[in-house]
């Protein structure tokens, strides 16, 4: 118990960092104690992995219901909050459904070392649009990824992945490879993927279009033979 207590207490400074999921200890295992938390309007499940014993615990259904249809809750990191306990960063493993009404009825939580690799997604930040080359001729950044699926360490999580485009020019592309990621950083994609590119305006793309639009050569199709 003393190696999970210190377990615990390595989490606590990072507490902030991430979201929060907070839930309930659950008294009781077994489907008896599952039926009477989803009566309660709870949704049970388990917390395992990190070095210490599984724990039982209760979501109330609302809540977990609302950061389900948000997206991505099983690619986030969250910090799991129970009252009476120090916080610890879990990442879901599974969220069992109703086969009818596809709601949730139970989920697998696990918890994560300092040192665990964890596939995350990482916001973007695009830094030097206003006044770059292509924005000074009119010109739009179109962002492909707002955000990148990255391995990360569970210890060291950056909070955003930041791209120089002061020096883009319409007709430019930034690619991942074009990012500076932290050391140890990888993307989850074994290739070097578009983040944005920098598009012509409309009207000047139109205007291009229609210049590159090569002349139409006039067929004699009145079906008489061409003669040497």
């Amino acid at each position: 118990m003393e190696a999970a207590r210190i377990y615990e207490l390595e989490y606590n400074d990072m507490a902030g960092e991430i979201p929060d999921l907070v839930a309930m200890a659950r008294t009781g295992t077994g489907k008896g104690a599952a039926r009477q938390a989803r009566r309660d309007g709870m949704v049970p499940g388990v917390v395992y992995g990190g070095g210490a014993d599984p724990m039982p615990i209760q979501i109330p259904f609302n809540e977990l219901l609302k950061k389900l249809k948000a997206g991505r809750f099983r690619a986030t990191l969250w910090n799991l909050k129970i009252e009476g306990q120090e916080d610890v960063r879990v990442i879901c493993r599974d969220v069992q459904r109703d086969v009818v009404k596809d709601l949730p009825t139970h989920l697998d939580l696990m918890r994560l070392r300092r040192t665990s690799k964890v596939n995350l997604f990482i916001p973007v930040v695009f830094e030097g649009v206003d006044g770059s080359p292509g924005d000074k001729q009119g010109g739009v950044l179109t962002v492909v990824r707002p955000e990148v699926e990255l391995r990360v360490t569970a210890g060291d999580i950056p909070e955003q992945i930041v791209v120089d485009c002061s020096k883009m020019e319409i007709g430019d592309t930034i690619h991942i490879s074009d990012a500076t990621l932290p050391e140890g950083v990888k993307p989850t994609i074994d290739r070097d993927f578009v983040l944005a590119n920098m598009q012509a305006p409309s009207g000047l793309a139109s205007q291009k279009d229609e210049e590159e639009t090569p002349e139409t050569e006039v067929i004699n199709q009145s079906g008489e033979s061409a003669e040497d």
